[in-house]
């Protein structure tokens, strides 16, 4: 790891909610953010294909505070088809009906969340294939990344577990001076958390394959494929060459990579000092994932 490529953002909120994937029903949060949690957020701020983050670290700066809350929650969903005949004037549309009281296609459920959080995201800056330098690099992406963590600026509202719980953001030069400085400010001692927190959920995607990096295919590249296609069709009969287009087209490559499967990555995390050390270096093993 290159200490030089360390970033760290403080991000908070009035609200957080981090669910724990074992709970089926009803929302129940780990009781710090999670690494793709804080991947999320970063990504939310700025995101390129020549680059990608690997969290190194997430300092806790408030202490864990739960609440209850009962949601109003739907048990139904649209279908792109029907959605598809709606629009068309196939079929008449017919609404969800999710309110308060007792809709048909609503239920309510209670939810274990955090409130008043407050954290600081330490990230490594890493480059993918894709960069071309003199171009693209790692100077070019840490300057962008503080210059719109400073304005405030992002792509979308970072959320904290959950779209609703929208994350405000700053940055911070030392994640170590920022924690002492804002408990001072808060005027309280530096936390000294320790806590095993057990299994926790780390990622959904597979580090290694995000940092092949991603690019949609050009025009000029998506002719090439589909000419390539039909030089296989030759001598087909009408029926075996309609089910060939078919399948062509819902599997053809759009991208210079594969689709990213979601596969599940769990690590041991332990709170030390208020800090959850969650670099895949360190918490994963080879075969989970670390290097």
């Amino acid at each position: 790891m290159n200490n030089a490529n360390l970033i760290t953002l403080r991000v908070w909120g009035d609200f957080a909610c981090f669910t724990r994937p074992e709970m089926k029903v009803e929302r129940v949060s780990y009781p710090v953010m999670t690494p793709s949690a804080a991947r999320g957020i970063l990504e939310a701020v700025f995101w390129e294909p020549q680059m990608y983050y690997l969290i190194d670290s997430i300092r806790v700066v408030k202490r864990v505070q739960w609440i209850s809350i009962r949601r109003n929650e739907v048990t139904k969903v649209i279908s792109v088809d029907n959605a598809q005949d709606w629009m068309s004037g196939k079929k008449q549309v017919v609404p969800i009906n999710a309110g308060a009281g007792g809709d048909t296609d609503g239920t309510q459920r209670n939810m274990l969340a955090l409130q008043d959080v407050e954290y600081l995201i330490t990230a490594e800056v890493r480059l993918t294939p894709l960069a071309q330098p003199p171009r693209d690099n790692l100077g070019k992406y840490l300057r962008e990344i503080e210059g719109r963590a400073r304005a405030g600026k992002c792509f979308h509202r970072p959320g904290l577990g959950m779209r609703e719980f929208a994350a405000d953001f700053d940055w911070e030069p030392d994640a170590d001076a920022a924690l002492t400085r804002r408990a001072a400010e808060l005027g309280q001692p530096v936390p000294q958390a320790n806590e095993p927190l057990g299994l926790m959920l780390y990622d959904l995607f597979d580090h290694r394959a995000r940092a092949a990096g991603f690019r949609w295919l050009t025009p000029d590249e998506e002719a090439r494929q589909a000419a390539d296609f039909e030089q296989t069709l030759t001598e087909l009969k009408k029926g075996e060459l309609t089910k060939r287009r078919k399948e062509f087209a819902s599997q053809r490559l759009r991208s210079t990579s594969a689709a990213i499967k979601p596969a599940p990555l769990f690590f041991n995390a332990t709170l030390k000092n208020a800090r959850l050390d969650c670099h895949p270096d360190r918490v994963l093993s080879t075969t989970q994932g670390g290097n």
